[in-house]
C-alpha cells in the first residue's frame, strides 16, 4: 500500500467520523414534539405555587432524551406581556442556550439580547424539573415566546461535585 493510498483512506476515516459526530450532535437525539406532548406553557404565580398555564398558539418543540438541558420550544401568546409582568415570579438571570440550525424559530443570541436589553422578559415557568433543572421562559411584547431548560444556582453547584449550598434542597443520589 502506497503512501498516498494511506493517506486517502485515512482522509476520508477522518470525514466519516466527523460527519458522523456532527449529525449525531445535531439531529440524532433531538425530536419535535407535539404540542400535547411537550404540555401547557406554564407561569409560577407572584405568590409562588404551582404554574398556571398561559394561552398559546403555534407551539413548535423539541427535546432529547439525552440531556435534561436540551428542550426548546416557540410559540406565541396572546397575553399582554406587562399583564404577564403583573401577575407572575420573573426569573433572575436567564440564560436561553443555543438550538440545532435545523430548529430556526429558536435563536438563543437573539432572545439573550432582547432579555438584556428588558425588550423581552423571562418568568419561570417549573422549578426543579429535574434536580437543578428549571424550565424558563421568554415573552417578548409582540406575543412571540420561547421555553427553555436551564441549571439553576443549585444544580450548577452540585453537578460540580460541590454540596449543595445553603437554601437548597438536599440532591438526590444520582446528582451527588
Amino acid at each position: 500500500m502506497t503512501g498516498r493510498t494511506l493517506a486517502l483512506l485515512f482522509a476520508l476515516f477522518a470525514l466519516g467520523t466527523g460527519g458522523a459526530m456532527y449529525y449525531l450532535q445535531v439531529y440524532a437525539y433531538y425530536r419535535e414534539l407535539t404540542p400535547e406532548e411537550a404540555g401547557p406553557v406554564l407561569l409560577v404565580p407572584q405568590g409562588g405555587g404551582g404554574g398556571e398555564p398561559i394561552p398559546v398558539a403555534d407551539l413548535r418543540a423539541i427535546d432529547s432524551d439525552s440531556s435534561p438541558i436540551r428542550f426548546r420550544s416557540c410559540f406565541a401568546t396572546s397575553a399582554p406581556l406587562d399583564d404577564l409582568a403583573r401577575r407572575f415570579q420573573p426569573y433572575d438571570d436567564p440564560t436561553p442556550l443555543t438550538a440545532p440550525g435545523w430548529f430556526g424559530c429558536f435563536d438563543a443570541r437573539a432572545i439573550g439580547t432582547a432579555l438584556e436589553s428588558g425588550e423581552a422578559r423571562a418568568f419561570l415557568s417549573v422549578r426543579d424539573l429535574r434536580y437543578g433543572i428549571d424550565r424558563v421562559v421568554a415573552v417578548l411584547p409582540d406575543g412571540r415566546g420561547f421555553a427553555w431548560n436551564q441549571i439553576n444556582a443549585c444544580g450548577a453547584v452540585v453537578f460540580d461535585g460541590e454540596p449543595a449550598p445553603e437554601g437548597c434542597p438536599p440532591p438526590p443520589e444520582a446528582a451527588r
